[in-house]
């Protein structure tokens, strides 16, 4: 009897300690996550500006920014210029490349995993800005590209201006791989050779054993790591600013670039963070479709 009596008295003494110990972490949350989506879910339906009288005075607009945003056609060019960037840069590219990379280097010896993976690092922690810079430097009419084009007898090629979508996706590809070599690496490196070897014995290749013994054990690398690349790319600006501006005539403008312009170079807040509501509720479904295909995948 003393023991159940005692019993919630324990659960609060070990409660409070607990909360306490995660408060900072909590208290970070709030602020830097839960609070600006709150704010943005709120300024989404109101007709906020940086200038004028409603930047004094916010009215509530209900969904007129959402109407209006969807009337727009230069959001729906936005939105298809986003799925391409997604699709070839993330989904594709650094999702293939990454895995591509792992494989390769899977069971070499460590000094040649260390300096592949090594400069394939100093992609990934080198800043966007810097990324976008480079990439400009390399890819601009007298760029470095150009410069060994002409130097084989081509022709220059504003590469900026006529293929500004492959510029750009080639620079996020670069930059972001090196996550996904790493993901993959680590669940490479965590397969048995028992089941490899099973496989060999009953006479697969090794096309049959990427297939039938690498992809299924790893598969849940594989959605977490979209998940990632997802969310990430998503929310890629500062290398598509920098690089294009989000032209030439919007065929870079992805929805975080036109969310940027929207709010910081038209002023309309409101109306912006309605398209970073947007972008939002994207991720999350596509991340909500990449678990419900791992969930049928593991029935």
């Amino acid at each position: 009897m003393t023991q159940v009596k005692n019993q919630p008295t324990t659960k609060r003494s070990v409660l409070l300690p607990t909360l306490l110990f995660l408060s900072p972490s909590l208290i970070l949350l709030v602020v830097f996550f839960i609070g600006p989506v709150i704010m943005t879910v709120f300024f989404s339906f109101t007709d906020f500006s940086l200038t004028g009288t409603t930047a004094r005075e916010v009215s509530f607009v209900g969904f007129d920014n959402f109407t209006n945003l969807f009337k727009d056609h230069r959001f729906f060019s936005s939105v298809n210029a986003t799925w391409i960037f997604l699709l070839a840069s993330g989904i594709i590219g650094q999702q293939l490349l990454g895995f591509v990379v792992a494989f390769l280097m899977q069971r070499k010896n460590k000094l040649f995993r260390k300096v592949v993976g090594a400069t394939i690092m100093a992609g990934w922690v080198t800043p966007e800005l810097i990324v976008a810079i480079s990439f400009v430097t390399l890819l601009h009419d007298g760029g470095t590209v150009n410069a060994l084009l002409g130097s084989l007898g081509f022709n220059p090629v504003s590469w900026l201006y006529e293929y500004p979508m492959i510029s750009v996706v080639i620079a996020n590809i670069w930059q972001g791989s090196a996550l996904s070599m790493l993901m993959f690496q680590s669940a490479l490196d965590s397969i048995p050779d028992a089941l490899y070897e099973a496989a060999e014995i009953d006479g697969a290749g090794p096309w049959k054993r990427l297939l039938h013994v690498t992809l299924p054990v790893i598969k849940g690398t594989i959605f977490t790591n979209l998940v990632i690349i997802t969310l990430s790319t998503l929310g890629v600006f500062t290398l598509l600013y920098t690089m294009t501006g989000g032209g030439p005539v919007g065929r870079t403008s992805t929805l975080p670039v036109f969310m940027y312009e929207q709010a910081f170079v038209n002023y309309r807040l409101g109306y912006g963070t309605a398209i970073a509501l947007v972008i939002l509720v994207f991720g999350i479904l596509l991340s909500l479709i990449y678990i419900r295909l791992l969930r049928v995948k593991n029935d």
